[in-house]
């Protein structure tokens, strides 16, 4: 039986990665089917644990707002989306919904907010194919920011301007 920190570095490992299950096996020295097994019983622990801690993002926009990660020490935000490599698709439509220009692959994507103070995950959105456009997945989440918030974003967001909210952006070239 592994030791509890063996199993927190394979869980993290594995969900900052995202490997193959046989190549995450590899690393770790164990079968696909192993792999499968602790990834399966590691993940809720995990989920059950960031909740415990308070470390679990919001995953509703309307929540932000009112939320104490959102506005503490000042709500200093940072918008950006993130996008996870996929194996490309068998099925033509979903190569064509999972098809990101931007990085010639297919992947997923969420929007992340963050605390600039605090560096703590205020609100992560639902995932969306890696065809969907930054800012129209930010307008999509209809994020309620708190009052007199800052928020730093990338190019990507070009155009995104939430009501009452101080935008920092840099110009496209």
């Amino acid at each position: 039986m592994p030791s509890s920190s063996a199993k927190l570095l394979f869980i993290l490992v594995y969900q900052k990665t995202s490997p193959l299950q046989t190549a995450h096996g590899l690393q770790f020295g164990m079968s696909q089917g192993q792999v499968n097994y602790w990834v399966h019983r590691l993940l809720p622990v995990l989920q059950m644990s960031l909740s415990e801690m308070g470390m679990k993002p919001l995953r509703t926009g309307k929540e932000v707002a009112d939320s104490i990660e959102g506005s503490e020490g000042g709500a200093n935000l940072s918008l950006d989306a993130a996008e996870r490599l996929l194996q490309r698709p068998v099925n033509e439509d979903k190569q064509r919904e999972k098809y990101s220009g931007k990085r010639k692959t297919h992947t997923d994507k969420n929007l992340l907010l963050v605390n600039e103070n605090t560096k703590k995950v205020v609100y992560l959105s639902e995932t969306a194919d890696g065809k969907k456009h930054d800012k129209k997945l930010a307008d999509e989440s209809r994020i309620s920011y708190p009052k007199n918030a800052s928020l730093t974003q990338d190019t990507g967001f070009q155009g995104y301007q939430p009501e009452g909210v101080l935008v920092q952006q840099p110009k496209k070239k």
